[in-house]
This record gives C-alpha cells, structure tokens and sequence, in this order.
C-alpha cells in the first residue's frame, strides 16, 4: 500500500450499540472502495474485520480491527470497534486515536443505550461524528424516527444530509438535501440515476433543508445577512460551511443506507472525505520527559519522530503487533527508535498497515496515519516512541477499570506455568483483563469487565494457548477479632528420652481497639516466672497464630496480647517450647474472648440515569449496602455513593446492567473492616468446618 501525506488521511471510529451492523458496514465499504471482490457476512464468518476464531463463532466483534480504504486519493483508516459493552477497552483504545467517528444506528431497533454511549464517548474526546443509520432495506426500519429521536436527544445539531426514497417498503433511492435532488438506485446495483423527489417527501425536505442553511448563515456575517436577504448559497459554499460546522461538532449531518445491499456506502465515503477533518485538526501535546518542557507534536512533518501506541495485538499464529498513530516526523523502514517508557533501543525491519489480520507492507508513514510495527520487544500498549535525542511521552489513554472478577484453576496439573504465560501475553492485548494472587485465601484471581468477557478470555485460552481453567465464585478476605478480654493458660509438656519440652505461659487476650495492627504484645510478668529470653519466643507464637484464627482460619486482628505469669524449667524449657505453649494459649485465649468475623466495606459509587435510582437504592438495601447520598453530574445522571460489604458484590454488574438497561455504571474500592452479621459468621464458621472434614 502507497503512504499517504497527513492532509490526506482520515482516522475514523464506527461506534455503535452492539449487532447494530457496524462490522457489516466497514465490509460494505471495503467492498464499495475495490478491496475485496465480494463482501462477507457476520452470519458466514467470512468478514475482514471480524478474523478472530471467538468473534466467528459467537458472531459479533470482540477486538477493534483496522480497516485501511483507498478512496478519492485519500486513505481513510477505518477502525471497528465492539457494541457490547463488556468490550469497552477495546473501543477506548481506537477512540484515543481516531479523528472522527461514525455512529453506526440500526434503522429497525433505532437509538439504542450503545448509541447514546457512543455519543458520551465523542462529546469526552470531543470528536466530530457522523450517524449512519443502516438496515434501511429492512421492513418497518424508519430514518424519520431515528432522526426524531436523536433531534429530541441532542437538540438542533442534528442534521439528515438525505433522505430515504421508499416504494412498497423497499429502499430504491434517496434525496440529497444538500444538492436538493434526488438519486435512485439502477436495478440491485449500488449505481444511482437522477430522478424526481417524491412529493411526500417535500413537506420534511423543507424542513431539513431550513436547518442546513440556517447553520450555513451562522458560520459568519456575511453568510448571515445574504441569507436574511434571501440569496441562495452556492453549493461550494454550503458544502465549506457545513464542513466547517461538522469538524468544530456544532453539526452532526445523518446519512443512510443499507450495508447488506451496499447502498448509501459511495456517499458514506464521500462524506468522510469531505465532512470530517484531517489529523492535523486535532493537538496532539506530549512532553520532553528529560526536561519537562512540554512537547507540541501537532503532526508537524518536520518535528522529530514520534508515535503512541495505542493497541497491541499478540496472536500465537500471526505474531506481536504494536499499532501506531505516528505523531510527528516519518516513520521509515530500518529506522531506530527509542522507547521512553521501557529505557529501550530498537530496530525496525519492516513497516506494515493492517488490514484486518493481514499485514500489508509499507514503505513509510506520515504524521496522523496508523501503522503496525511487528515483534517490538518490550513495547506495551500506552507506551511513545521516539528518538533518543528528543524523548516524547504522551498521555495514555484513559482504559476502564476492571470489576468483575472470579477465582481460577487449572483444570489439569502441571498446566499452572503454561497458563501463567498465556495470561501475561493476553494482557499484553487487553488492558481491561487483570490477574491477582490472593495470598490470604490460596486464590487465583481473574478481572474483566463483566461475565462475557471472562467467558472470551478462557475461551481464547482453550482455543490459542490449549490450556484449560475451571472458574469459580471467590472467597471473600474475612477478618477475625475478639470483643471481651480472657485470661488463659497455655502448656506444652512433652518427655521423652533425653531432654524433654517444657513451656508454661498465662496469658490475657483482650481487644487493642487498633485495626491496622494484628496484635500488641506486652508483657508484665513478675519475679522471673518466664525467663526474659524467652519473650521474643513468645512474640513468634503470637505471630504465627494471628495468620489463621482459631474460629475460621482467617488472619486476626485488633488484639492485644499480654503475658502475666508462667513457669520454665531450667533443663527441658527452650524457645520452640514457648511459641508452642503460646500458640495453645492464642488458640483458646481468641476463643473465650468473644471471637467475632469482621467482613471487607467497599465503597461503592453507582452512576445511573435519574430514572433508575429509585430501583438502584433499594436493591443496594437488600445486598446490605448503607446508601450515604447522591450528587447530580449535571448530565442528567446521579452519583449514588454508599458502603456495602465486598461479598455482597458478587454478580453486581450483571443486575446492574439488567436493572438500568446497561446504563449504569459502577466503581468501587476497599474501605475498611466491619462485624459481620451472626447469620454471615455463623454460615462462614460451618462452611470453614465442612472444609476441615474434607
């Protein structure tokens, strides 16, 4: 593939909410621009965009992939991102370094909750955008409703570019409001011919065509008093304005048409070209990490080189890809190039775009445009490359934490290592994945965005690496405390040939009133009873019975452990001798002190619509949780802050989703330690004990 100057690339996004056809559009595309000779279909398995084994079978995308189009002597990168939302990093990774977007709507389902997080996404990137309402050769699929629905969302920025032509509730042709007249398609072919608008069509034309010239007249005076005094704009003129409009996001132009029939796709790329802007449109602001001074990269040709990448891709069939947006300078084959990041030197061989999974070389690449540079050794996602003589870092994209989580196990033995490396490479590709050993519980932990996702990533794991996991519901992090003060004693006596064991403590276990700290060991032991140089033996019994309470094996804390009295004898008395009489005294001492279990407080914050607080609040009553209020964001969504214990967590995104219709959103983080309720310690307590007899 030729490489294209910056002027002449557009970097464009397809969002959308998931199975509203944004896939199939890109393959309408790609087909409509001579890339493939015929388009595939999701359903056959068979599209560009979607080549991962897991996105075949499920029949949806889970990864963004790159679609590079020739098109009007410019080259539009075109990246497809998931609906579905357990999917969201893959899709903040491609806006962080796309242009413009493209959101996709399905004419049939119509505005749907991922059009309206398609549209949060833009308006925090601040990315000029288009719609493209598709599925408009389906049966009852309306492009007035939708138009309807997004002007009553997003008030008068919404502006239809054309206008459907129905007969018998077909698709045949369209009304270009711009150039007021209308097209028809010839046959099944995506070739058009003039025609007459329809009379029907006259009464809305109008009134589209009002809302165009009345965002023409306000892009300046002049503009405004001609129209005022009622001159007709020329269509040179119209079509400067309104790009001017479309790349400073005060228009948002709405097209049609139908992937499937590849109709409406010639004037999609058309508009992409003309409407969104180029690179250089945007800042792109890093800094000089040696000096601190800040970096204006701004796709200036003439700066040093410097790139972000913003995706990586580790396949065990097709290799290691970084993906780069190149920032500033050229990027050539051969060059050298230095990573901040990881204090590293490297290479390149060779310089590729990529076409889905398939690598296209490319001699070099201009400010603004994305390449793929294979097998960078130690470069991550979020890392800059640049020269060493003038280091670059930007600012890496902001990614979604991670909440759902559920333990793992290797399914056969001996596979521990080999899953272990595969993980480390999956999360290499995806930063929305995180793993976690719980020490305390003996646990594995695996993080993802929701129950789909962690279905993906084992999945991929059985299917790539050929390792197996067994996922299961984690064990909460309980505490042990004590709530009265006990005085014991402690024995250990043991003879036996030669020397014997002897160790004799009295003890009082009380609480410290000090959570942070397991225990506070004291002693005030009179006349000599245990010998001074065995108090640190002591200690060490202490220290080794706070690890795993008597009452259900959990760490202890808050105590506060004195040793008062004892006896020693002066041939059989030694240091193991006492930690193990501590050890006796700890574990019968915690026992008559009132043993409670104290449970992990998150502090929750639960982003929803004002509509749904209401069923939020009450089912975070029923989880236990402690409501402690709500602030408004302005957005019409409410902040419901409150604490609820981390068990109680298990399973939450999931209803939370169902309950909002996935548009809530949740984050949450440890907060402290509480009693756990009689009935929670008292089932923790039996399911210990069942586990012993085990």
């Amino acid at each position: 593939m030729k490489s294209y100057k910056t002027t002449d690339i557009r970097n464009v996004v397809l969002l959308g909410h998931g199975g509203c056809g944004k896939t199939s559009l890109a393959e309408a595309m790609a087909f409509q621009a001579g890339i493939i000779s015929r388009a595939g279909k999701v359903t056959d398995g068979n599209t560009i965009s979607d080549y991962d084994k897991e996105e075949i079978k499920r029949g949806f995308s889970i990864g963004m992939s790159m679609l590079p189009i020739e098109w009007e002597g410019c080259k539009i990168n075109l990246l497809d991102t998931p609906g579905f939302f357990d999917f969201t990093g893959e899709v903040e990774e491609a806006v962080s370094v796309a242009d413009a977007a493209v959101i996709v709507i399905s004419g049939k389902a119509g505005v749907e909750v991922g059009t309206e997080k398609a549209w949060e996404l833009c308006e925090k990137y601040n990315l000029p955008r288009m719609v493209f309402v598709t599925e408009m050769d389906v049966d009852n699929a309306s492009f007035r409703q939708v138009v309807e629905d997004l002007t009553g969302m997003y008030g008068k920025r919404i502006a239809p570019f054309h206008q459907p032509i129905r007969e018998n509730e077909k698709l045949v042709g369209y009304v270009n409001v711009v150039k007021m007249a209308g097209r028809r398609w010839i046959g099944n072919t995506a070739d058009a011919e003039d025609c007459e608008i329809p009379e029907y069509s006259m009464a809305n034309l109008k009134i589209c065509r009002e809302a165009l010239m009345d965002a023409v007249a306000e892009t300046s005076e002049e503009y405004m008093d001609r129209y005022f005094a009622g001159e007709e704009f020329t269509e040179d003129e119209i079509k400067t304005a309104l790009r001017e409009n479309v790349c400073e996001g005060t228009m948002i132009p709405v097209t049609m048409g139908s992937a499937v029939e590849v109709r409406g796709v010639f004037n999609l790329l058309n508009d992409i070209i003309k409407y969104l802007p180029a690179p250089q449109s945007r800042q792109m602001i890093g800094k000089n990490p040696a000096t601190g001074a800040e970096f204006e990269g701004n796709y200036d040709e003439k700066a040093p080189l410097s790139g972000y990448i913003f995706k990586t891709i580790v396949d065990p069939f097709i290799g290691k890809y970084s993906l780069v947006k190149v920032c500033t300078g050229v990027l050539k084959n051969d060059a050298s190039i230095y990573n901040y990041d990881k204090q590293t030197n490297e290479k390149i061989s060779k310089l590729y775009v990529l076409r889905g999974n398939k690598p296209l070389e490319v001699s070099e690449a201009y400010p603004g445009d994305i390449c793929a540079i294979g097998k960078l050794g130690k470069a991550r996602t979020g890392d800059t490359i640049s020269t060493k003589e003038c280091p670059v870092e930007y600012e890496k994209a902001e990614i979604s934490k991670p909440y759902t989580y559920m333990r793992y196990k290797a399914k056969n033995k001996g596979d521990e290592d080999k899953i272990s490396q595969a993980f480390s490479k999956m999360m290499h590709e995806d930063l929305t994945m995180r793993i976690e050993n719980d020490k305390e519980n003996r646990q594995l932990l695996l993080f993802g965005m929701g129950d789909m996702h962690l279905e993906v990533i084992t999945s991929k794991l059985t299917e790539k690496y050929k390792v197996a996991v067994e996922l299961s519901r984690p064990k909460v992090a309980f505490r042990e405390t004590i709530k009265k003060r006990a005085q014991v004693q402690g024995k250990h006596k043991k003879q036996s040939g030669g020397h014997g064991q002897y160790g004799d403590v009295q003890m009082v276990f009380e609480p410290s009133g000090d959570m942070e700290k397991a225990y506070v060991f004291e002693e005030k032991v009179v006349g000599g009873a245990v010998p001074k140089n065995y108090f640190p033996a002591v200690e060490k019994g202490l220290q080794e019975g706070v690890l795993k309470g008597p009452l259900a094996g959990y760490p202890v804390v808050g105590i506060k452990a004195t040793l008062i009295d004892g006896s020693y004898h002066a041939v059989d008395s030694s240091e193991m001798a006492f930690k193990t009489a501590t050890i006796l005294a700890f574990k019968k001492g915690i026992m008559e002190a009132g043993p409670v279990l104290l449970e992990p407080i998150a502090q929750l914050k639960v982003l929803v619509p004002d509509a749904y607080t209401g069923d939020v609040m009450g089912d975070l009553n029923k989880r236990r949780g402690r409501v402690l209020g709500m602030n408004p964001d302005g957005k019409g969504k409410q902040c419901i802050e409150a604490d609820i214990p981390m068990m109680e967590l298990y399973g939450y995104g999931t209803v939370l989703r169902s309950m909002t219709g996935a548009r809530g959103t949740y984050s949450y983080e440890f907060k402290c330690y509480e009693q756990a309720p009689s009935d929670v310690q008292a089932k923790e307590v039996e399911a210990r004990a069942a586990q012993k007899e085990e």
